[in-house]
């Protein structure tokens, strides 16, 4: 593909030789001639005078280069865009396996790949184009939507609903039992709370490999529309995420919270319950939200505070050798 053709595909600025032909995408510091390259990162600038790139796309124009330049103001999103075109996905054509399981009253679209050994319930709805790949499970009254991927193994539970255009990856649960346990200090046992809500997943959802999502105790836990959810991430029961949040990998979010949109919940961030996060919130890694957070802005710690107070008081506890020492100099001088 010729680099006129790719900066007109992605709507960007062309400075150099537009007849470049572009095979293929390299990173900055091993991309081979033929290859195009990409700077988001400004570690990563000094590598620009190296690089064997025959183009880089960058956000501003750097005159030092003599190899030509698509000029982006967001260099990853278009490298992310080129990607797919460079580089398609290669899903299965369509067909259904002799030995799926499709039982009485299921439905399956047009345009589907339905896998081996893939188990559909009864009354549940595969939309069109829809591509459920081996060793899934799917239950009863379950819908799925248009154009979606289902990845190998992954397990669905009854009454889930699934929009167009998601991603399940492998091993993925959807809708198993929320912890919910009621004890009794006068018989003192463990009753189980019975989970008979449903999950519900909006369209262009993606949904990474060994994550748990709960479904709710008698209502419905939400993800909501365009929301990204990483890889080995747990969603108790009664959850709503909001639209176009990223949940990263190892974080735990407690039951009946609720995230608003554009949220950003950074690894091994845990939420508890009952909470509510409000819209365009980022929380660093490790952190812990211990109560609702009602002003936009970025948080760390824990518990979680103002990413500016936390950085005040992380200085002064790296700070506590000193100050200690100092403290025993002085009850030295005093004799204690």
């Amino acid at each position: 593909m010729k680099l006129s053709e790719i900066a007109e595909i992605l709507g960007c600025r062309l400075i150099g030789d537009g007849s470049v032909e572009i095979k293929g995408i390299g990173e900055i510091e091993s991309a081979q001639p033929g290859e195009i390259t990409f700077l988001t990162n400004p570690r990563y600038r000094k590598f620009l005078k190296k690089t064997k790139a025959s183009a880089v796309i960058i956000d501003k124009p750097a005159e030092e280069l003599t190899l030509p330049q698509i000029i982006c103001k967001e260099p990853y999103v278009a490298f992310a865009k080129l990607l797919s075109i460079l580089y398609p996905e290669k899903l299965p054509p369509p067909s259904i396996s002799e030995r799926a399981v499709i039982e009485e009253g299921a439905s399956v679209g047009d345009r589907c790949y339905i896998g081996a050994n893939v188990y559909i319930g009864k009354g549940t709805k595969i939309g069109n184009g829809a591509v459920v790949f081996p060793g899934v499970f799917i239950g009863n009254e379950c819908e799925i939507g248009d154009n979606s991927v289902i990845f190998p193994n992954v397990t669905i539970y009854d009454r889930s609903k699934i929009g167009k255009f998601v991603r399940i990856h492998a091993g993925a649960v959807i809708g198993s039992d929320g912890f919910g346990y009621a004890f009794s200090k006068e018989e003192m046992k463990i009753y189980k709370v019975p989970q008979v809500g449903r999950v519900v997943i909006e369209d262009f959802v993606e949904i990474g490999a060994n994550t748990t999502i709960d479904r709710g105790t008698i209502g419905e836990t939400v993800i909501g529309e365009g929301s990204k959810i990483d890889n080995l991430v747990q969603v108790g029961h009664n959850v709503k995420i909001g639209k176009y949040c990223f949940i990263v990998s190892q974080v735990g979010i407690s039951g009946s919270t609720r995230i608003g949109n554009y949220v950003t919940l950074a690894g091994k961030v845990g939420v508890a319950g009952h909470i509510e996060i409000t819209d365009n919130v980022t929380v660093a890694a490790k952190s812990g939200i211990t109560k609702s957070i009602k002003e936009p802005g970025t948080y760390a710690g824990f518990p979680a505070r103002p990413y500016k107070e936390w950085k005040k008081i992380q200085a002064l506890i790296d700070r506590l050798p000193e100050l200690y020492q100092k403290v025993r100099e002085i009850l030295k001088k005093h004799g204690r």
